[in-house]
């Protein structure tokens, strides 16, 4: 899973970034500071690969990973040159979901591009500049498509969508809230990359005080919250320094200060969640001695493509999964004394995948 982060300069965006992933990303209190796209790699913390590794004395536990990918702060203008100008969003058109970290707290060492803290007109800034960067997208499509469907009259069905999309965009509205007509329409939809189109996830940055209660009691955080249940958007609330702390303890420090703070979970966690929940994610695992591992699949995915997760031969040649939940796994200590106990089972092709099935594969190539 790919998560590019964005937001306007100062909003601790490079903080948060720092904060999950300890890349170290250089954030200070002026714009422009991040001008390459920082990228870091984050390991998904799950229990479940500790207990199972534990289990079969593994030689190497191998968790699923997040990749990150922070860009610099965009300004109001940017798609017209301002700031940095938007050749930067180039970065983040292959990410699978967006998180656009949003200011909630008020600071007055903390420079606000804008002079003043107001998350709506944050968003509002950020989502044309998307539109603009979309729309410059789409008009280069159409050019090169009309010229193309002169001779090619099949073309005429995407050259179509396009100025659909286009219109759509110019309304000021987001490609994601385009409804596609059929599954044509779908896959060219998909195939361009639109950054509007991509899934987001609202982090909703507050000072220390409004952690406790998860930003309840922060005006700002309320509207944020109204603002994505009504675009299908996930929140989280995050206190980028309190993350940034964190990210130096270890996690038996971390567990404690957690516990002082009145907090159940870190912001990485809360991201996680929030990610797996936004694209319909989830993890099936392999054990065995050699490697305990996590894999992540679509809620829904059937037996065989799971497989080619591991290896293309192994849906290739898809024979039969041998499947067991892990918790009874570890109750049982063994895949032996599951079977014994019948609570192993031997799937076929339309077997659709849990999370927290522990799966053998067999295959025959």
């Amino acid at each position: 899973m790919k998560l590019g982060i964005i937001g306007l300069p100062n909003v601790g965006k490079s903080t948060l970034f720092n904060s999950l992933t300890k890349a170290g990303a250089e954030s200070a209190n002026y714009p422009f500071c991040t001008i390459d796209p920082n990228i870091g790699i984050v390991s998904v913390p799950d229990e479940r690969l500790k207990l199972l590794g534990d289990m079969y004395h593994s030689k190497k536990v191998t968790p699923a990973t997040i990749e990150f990918v922070d860009i610099a702060g965009l300004v109001k203008g940017a798609s017209k040159g301002e700031g940095l100008g938007n050749q930067f969003l180039s970065n983040i058109r292959e990410v699978d979901a967006i998180v656009h970290v949003v200011r909630c707290f008020e600071d007055s060492n903390i420079v606000h591009v804008d002079g003043s803290v107001d998350p709506m007109r944050d968003i509002e800034t950020i989502n044309l500049e998307l539109i603009f960067s979309d729309l410059e997208i789409l008009e280069r499509r159409i050019a090169k498509t009309a010229k193309a469907a002169k001779m090619d009259k099949t073309l005429a069905a995407e050259l179509a969508l396009l100025e659909k999309l286009k219109a759509h965009l110019e309304d000021g509205r987001l490609a994601g809230s385009y409804v596609p007509e059929n599954e044509d329409e779908e896959t060219l939809l998909a195939s361009y990359h639109l950054l509007t189109a991509k899934p987001v996830i609202f982090a909703a940055n507050v000072g220390e005080d409004d952690l406790a209660d998860d930003g309840a009691s922060n005006e700002g955080v309320a509207k944020v919250r109204e603002f994505a249940a009504s675009n299908g958007s996930e929140v989280f609330v995050i206190c980028a320094q309190i993350e940034q702390e964190i990210a130096e303890l270890d996690e038996e420090e971390t567990a404690m200060f957690l516990e002082d703070l009145g907090l159940k979970e870190s912001g990485l966690q809360k991201l996680i969640r929030a990610s797996y929940r936004l694209l319909g994610l989830m993890s099936f695992l392999t054990a065995g001695e050699d490697e305990t591992r996590a894999w992540t699949i679509r809620i829904g995915t059937k037996a065989p493509q799971a497989a080619g997760k591991i290896h293309t031969d192994f849906e290739r040649g898809f024979i039969k999964a041998e499947v067991v939940n892990y918790k009874d796994l570890l109750e049982q200590g063994s895949l032996a004394a599951a079977r014994e106990k019948g609570l192993v089972g031997m799937e076929g092709k339309d077997y659709v995948v849990q999370d927290g099935d522990v799966i053998l594969f067999r295959f025959n190539v």
